[in-house]
């Protein structure tokens, strides 16, 4: 059935070609000619902008910051300098580093927050969870199946466990269709931290027989774009280990398009092969109370894609740092913050901007030493 808005298209191309004709009854043939050219299909384009960021992490002293007087928990503050960025994407995507396995809440190294932590989160911008990773049964059975309860109840779209397989196999591969272009997200993890996983639960780990058998029934489902964001790699390294750049070169080959990492806690190098493929390795943490070397920083990745006669190309793409500030950083004025490398020496106190220059300096160098391929930064107040 035509929508309405094609049928205005239509028509509007026929009025075109009438006007056409009229206006050139005179000259005959070639009045006919522009009649005929007006009526040429033109190519229908579809844009679509994707940004995916690291580890939403929940310790102790962040719980205990944001909890109000009246009992609630309150995270605004942590997002609001970074929410018209996630904002500005079509699609926002995280990973969703902790439980919500109800009280009492706790930190590391068995995390259970608030649920008004994944209110924060999906207020901030973020569109979508990803739940496999090492600490998705830290609250055991309850704590896996609570937190997707609460998602489910708030209506954010979720992969990565699942509440048994028949669920997954509803839902995963994940199939993401915006502005006319399909996506395929797959999540995974390495392990969840020695916790065995209770049936009739189910937790994506890192199987390549089982993943292998994911790829092929996410080509099934017709898409444009396949993204595989895998739990991988060793924390605290800022290079990438053998085994991720094999296990990533496994993936592109058995037909993934783009890899985008995460759990080491730290940034490491992002690239750009053959012109078309992101491999991004670890985003680093998106907010957390870390605080050893390179802990305290990352960045999201922008992938933008223009579909246009059906052939869906990477348009762009570019990777967009920050820094996190704690209160005990700026004399306990301010929440956790995540900030810009750009925020002002004038608004930040001696410690913030030491530790803003710390991990500026750090990874900046890194990718310019590492990084391939070209990706550049994108500025964090602009996004463009």
């Amino acid at each position: 059935m035509m929508t309405k808005k094609k049928l205005l298209a239509t028509l509007a191309l026929w009025v075109l070609a009438a006007t056409a004709f009229s206006c050139n009854q005179e000259s005959g043939a070639s009045g006919q000619s522009a009649a005929q050219d007006s009526l040429v299909a033109q190519p229908e384009e579809h844009h679509l902008s994707l940004l995916i960021a690291g580890d939403l992490m929940q310790h102790g002293p962040q719980i205990k910051a944001a909890l109000q007087p009246d009992g609630s928990y309150n995270y605004e503050e942590c997002f609001a300098r970074v929410k018209p960025m996630i904002e500005q994407a079509d699609v926002a995507i995280a990973n969703f580093e902790v439980t919500l396995g109800g009280k009492p809440y706790s930190g590391y190294p068995q995390f259970s927050a608030p649920d008004d932590y994944l209110r924060a989160c999906i207020d901030a911008g973020f569109d979508v969870m990803l739940t496999a990773n090492n600490h998705c049964l830290d609250s055991r059975r309850r704590g896996l199946e609570r937190t997707i309860m609460m998602m489910d109840s708030l209506r954010v779209p979720h992969l990565g466990t699942y509440v048994n397989r028949k669920e997954r196999e509803y839902n995963y591969p994940f199939l993401l269709e915006r502005n006319g272009v399909r996506v395929v997200l797959l999540n995974f993890t390495y392990g969840t931290n020695g916790i065995a996983i209770e049936k009739p639960n189910v937790v994506n780990l890192m199987d390549t027989t089982e993943i292998a058998r994911d790829i092929v029934n996410a080509q099934k489902m017709n898409p444009d774009v396949i993204i595989a964001i895998p739990h991988w790699g060793i924390e605290y390294q800022t290079l990438p280990s053998q085994q991720q750049r094999e296990m990533a070169q496994w993936l592109l080959r058995k037909g993934v398009d783009h890899v985008v990492g995460g759990h080491p806690h730290v940034a490491q190098p992002v690239e750009l092969l053959n012109g078309r493929n992101v491999v991004a390795f670890s985003l680093g943490n998106v907010i957390s109370n870390q605080s050893t070397p390179n802990t305290y920083g990352g960045y999201m990745v922008r992938l933008d894609f223009t579909k246009r006669d059906s052939v869906t190309t990477l348009s762009d793409c570019g990777y967009m740092p920050y820094w996190v500030s704690r209160p005990h950083d700026n004399g306990h004025r301010h929440q956790y913050r995540i900030l810009s490398f750009e925020e002002p020496d004038s608004v930040l106190t001696a410690t913030e901007r030491k530790r803003r220059d710390t991990i500026r300096t750090a990874m900046r160098s890194l990718f310019k030493k590492h990084n391939r391929g070209g990706i550049r930064e994108i500025p964090f107040e602009t996004n463009q």
